[in-house]
């Protein structure tokens, strides 16, 4: 990570006034990579805001930090003040504005100059002024940390920034189970682990925090709402606004759902429809080479990894699933060969 020698010598300077955003429905490594840099940041003596367009999961809110950020979608004033009077607007685990729902038009009109940090692909580069951007990496918290170390100031990471960065990393990873086609995760947890971190308390924070809906969620949405199509080697999973609402649902309480069905042996496709107010939202995963991301770009508005991505749909649940449904004849070979 080449870092230029203006914004180099103007994070030492401190001083700036530094605004940080990330995505919409932020996830572990939106927040982690957000407050992580948020913390150096702070540190090294700048005026610093983060902003998410709206809140975090439960789970996540315990991270240090996290109480301080401004939400869009309850402060939208506050947020685009402080989007207006920024010097640099440090874009996080996104590269494409629309990305940051309501936030992205007055992101684009800002005058602060944008700097990507980003690990998925197809950025759209004529919308950032310095770009970060690396899709080998597992999350943009292993590219924080980069920036970070190649600002040579790894030795000041303690342990709010250590326990900010792991959860990303963690969390983008499945606990290291994929996205970890370098040592540069294990490396980097392991200075993380000199820095103060406690692994086993953020583990537990972050996969032992249930509340007893969601696991009553979880227990409804396999035993009843779960679909395998063994021809197709697909299984997906469909949750509609009766069950969500008989759960009592809480932003992210589906979170690593849709991982269940991929896990189904045999499986490589696999899908979760969740309602949401005016769409669908669709999480996809796979495995070996069926590119989920070109499957959401292509048809559902989204986008993400070749093996974990996203994508919405506008019309109803079972409009929805008669598209999928149709959509996996036109894929049936493919899924076939894999």
């Amino acid at each position: 990570m080449l870092i230029n020698n203006d914004l180099t010598q103007d994070v030492h300077q401190g001083g700036k006034n530094i605004v940080i955003v990330s995505h919409q429905n932020p996830d572990g490594d939106a927040i982690g990579s957000s407050l992580g840099l948020m913390h150096y940041l702070l540190k090294k003596k700048h005026l610093v805001q983060a902003i998410m367009p709206g809140a975090s999961p439960d789970f996540l809110q315990w991270l240090p930090g996290s109480d301080n950020i401004v939400l869009y979608d309850k402060k939208s004033k506050q947020a685009r003040r402080l989007i207006k009077e920024a010097e640099y607007i440090f874009c996080l685990d996104f590269n494409e504005m629309s990305r940051t729902d309501k936030m992205g038009h007055y992101l684009k009109e800002a005058t602060g100059k944008k700097i990507m940090i980003d690990h998925h692909p197809f950025p759209r580069l004529d919308q950032f002024d310095i770009v970060f951007s690396n899709t080998e990496v597992s999350s943009t918290c292993e590219l924080v940390y980069q920036f970070i170390d190649n600002l040579g100031d790894k030795d000041i990471i303690n342990r709010e920034i250590a326990e900010t960065l792991y959860t990303g990393i963690m969390t983008d990873t499945g606990s290291f189970s994929y996205s970890c086609k370098h040592e540069g995760p294990f490396l980097i947890t392991a200075e993380l682990i000199k820095a103060g971190l406690d692994v086993r308390k953020v583990n537990d924070l972050v996969y032992n925090t249930n509340t007893e809906m969601k696991i009553r969620l979880l227990g409804h949405a396999l035993n009843s709402c779960l679909t395998v199509l063994p021809d197709y080697r697909t299984a997906y999973i469909a949750l509609d606004a009766d069950d969500l609402q008989r759960y009592d649902y809480q932003p992210g309480d589906t979170e690593g759902l849709v991982n269940y069905a991929l896990s189904i042996k045999g499986v490589i496709f696999a899908a979760l429809f969740s309602y949401r107010k005016d769409l669908i939202r669709i999480s996809f995963r796979s495995k070996n080479d069926f590119a989920v991301n070109e499957f959401a770009g292509k048809h559902f508005e989204g986008g993400g990894h070749r093996n974990a991505a996203g994508g919405n749909s506008f019309l109803s649940m079972d409009e929805t699933l008669s598209k999928f449904l149709n959509l996996l004849d036109e894929y049936a070979t493919q899924l076939r060969d894999k």
